[in-house]
């Protein structure tokens, strides 16, 4: 029986572009979190998916002469392929034309209209077509020649036109109780801190709907209006487990975690859970906005022409290359940098001289000394046990990192710190020179070294699940399902596979 259902998401991308590096951090960020609580026995549910609605779209389908439906069509199919092509386990891939979710939208407006925090008013303000978002004139910032901005240095335009509101502002203290009382609803701390200082500066009722275009989520009632694109996307959290139906998917519901940019944090931890209130729907129980990756130190930006296709890279480097890069490289929750070259030097370091050559050279000597069997391990001391104590002290610190500090990176280099005094004890006890003179003990280092490879795959699959798949069939074992298979020892005896290469040398293209 799987244990305490753990409902994870990503936000749901905005596929007016091809999927970018960013898309591409954050869906292998969640995969890693995702295979993490199922490795712990956790009834994971994992979506992800497209957010295919709003003004955007329709401007982007208008530029390139096709119907905006096409378009949602072919970009969300593009969105889809990246997660399959970077291994990521998803669920549900959820978008927002399909059927079901104008269905869920559609609940979620009816049960805020029975709340009575609905109403139909004028709007006047500034608008940012590539956030999505409005924006007071106290938030706007000064671009060149005095031209107006939003906080993302998105271009505004004034926009008049009859809309719906919802009444945020009637949720201002549930909202400031609610952070106080959850401290870790919001993390990390310095969103945290954002998201509080917007809400004590006082909230004003939300437009939540657009006459001036007919591409969304009908609002119902008034057939001229369609639902303010956040409306519509925040909700495929809830179609992806049925809402408004009272499925069996719905026990995943509140969710563990959503997963976002630093970016879009006011959505998802102030009108987000507003609308759940209004609703009666109980709150997500935290909200992570991670930071962004840089390529070189510089933001992306298709003008600068810095944007990378996360496929060629994958391509270029291999996927479990880049999934470790960006899980080990980046400390969860700030921004990182990434460059071709640092990925080379960071993958060839940990995976191929570490990982990979501790792999190589272990199951090589084994093949040819031991008939390619599991070999015994009657000559054991202090030393080898020693050794896997040691190991699996380092596993309780990296599930603890993980657990409860969603801290990837650190989880990763306290695992590699396993690696490495697994190298340190085969190069110390060289069971090639101890074939010669004392082949008992040099079976017994292999049988031990094997061992500790085995659970450090273990350790490191929801990170590179290809990789570590691949080195545990060179130990006869599968791809582990629960974390406790670590402790399923390696019997002598046991027939392995021809060893192989798991972690090739990476080079940069000439």
């Amino acid at each position: 029986m799987l244990g305490k259902p753990y409902y994870i998401t990503t936000a749901i991308s905005y596929p007016n572009g091809k999927p970018h590096i960013g898309h591409a951090y954050e869906a292998i960020a969640a995969d890693a979190i995702a295979r993490f609580h199922r490795l712990a026995g956790r009834d994971v549910r994992f979506q992800t998916g497209t957010d295919e609605h709003g003004l955007k779209m329709v401007q982007t389908a208008r530029d390139k002469g096709v119907d905006v439906r096409d378009l949602s069509r072919e970009m969300s199919n593009e969105f889809q392929a990246m997660c399959d092509k970077l291994n990521i386990s998803y669920d549900v891939f959820q978008r927002t034309t399909d059927p079901d979710h104008h269905r869920a939208s559609v609940a979620l407006w009816e049960a805020m209209q029975a709340s009575g925090d609905l109403y139909l008013d004028r709007y006047e303000g500034w608008y940012s077509v590539r956030d999505e978002a409005y924006y007071d004139d106290k938030e706007l910032i000064e671009g060149e020649g005095g031209l107006r901005l939003s906080p993302q240095g998105t271009p505004v335009e004034w926009t008049v036109e009859e809309s719906w509101f919802f009444k945020l502002s009637k949720y201002e203290k549930k909202l400031l109780d609610h952070y106080k009382n959850e401290p870790e609803f919001i993390r990390p701390e310095s969103r945290r801190n954002e998201v509080v200082r917007f809400v004590e500066g006082g909230l004003r009722d939300l437009s939540v709907s657009r006459s001036s275009f007919d591409w969304g989520v009908k609002v119902p009632g008034a057939p001229d209006h369609v639902m303010y694109v956040w409306v519509d996307a925040l909700t495929n959290y809830l179609t992806g487990l049925g809402y408004p139906d009272n499925s069996q998917d719905m026990r995943y519901w509140p969710a563990s975690l959503h997963l976002i940019g630093k970016d879009i944090v006011r959505f998802h931890a102030v009108y987000w859970p507003a609308f759940l209130l209004s609703a009666g729907l109980p709150l997500p129980k935290q909200v992570f906005g991670h930071g962004f990756l840089l390529h070189r130190g510089e933001k992306m930006s298709k003008s600068v022409g810095n944007v990378v296709d996360p496929i060629a890279l994958a391509d270029a480097f291999g996927v479990d290359a880049l999934r470790y890069f960006l899980l080990r490289e980046v400390s969860f929750g700030n921004d990182g940098s990434y460059s071709e070259e640092a990925i080379v030097t960071r993958c060839n370091a940990d995976l191929a001289n570490n990982f990979g050559n501790l792999g190589q050279r272990c199951l090589s000597i084994i093949a040819k000394s031991c008939g390619g069997r599991v070999p015994d391990h009657a000559a054991s001391d202090e030393r080898d046990d020693a050794l896997l104590v040691e190991i699996e002290k380092l596993a309780a610190t990296a599930d603890f990192q993980v657990e409860n500090n969603l801290d990837l990176a650190g989880a990763l280099q306290t695992i590699w710190e396993g690696m490495s005094i697994t190298n340190q004890y085969f190069a110390e006890q060289a069971p090639w020179s101890l074939r010669k003179s004392d082949p008992e003990r040099a079976d017994t280092v292999l049988y031990y070294a094997a061992e500790a490879l085995r659970r450090l795959a273990i350790m490191a699959y929801w990170a590179i699940p290809a990789g570590c798949t691949q080195m545990l069939a060179l130990l006869g074992r599968n791809a582990p399902t629960d974390r406790n298979e670590r402790f399923a020892l390696l019997v002598p005896g046991e027939v392995l596979p021809a060893p192989s290469g798991v972690f090739p040398r990476l080079e940069l293209a000439a």
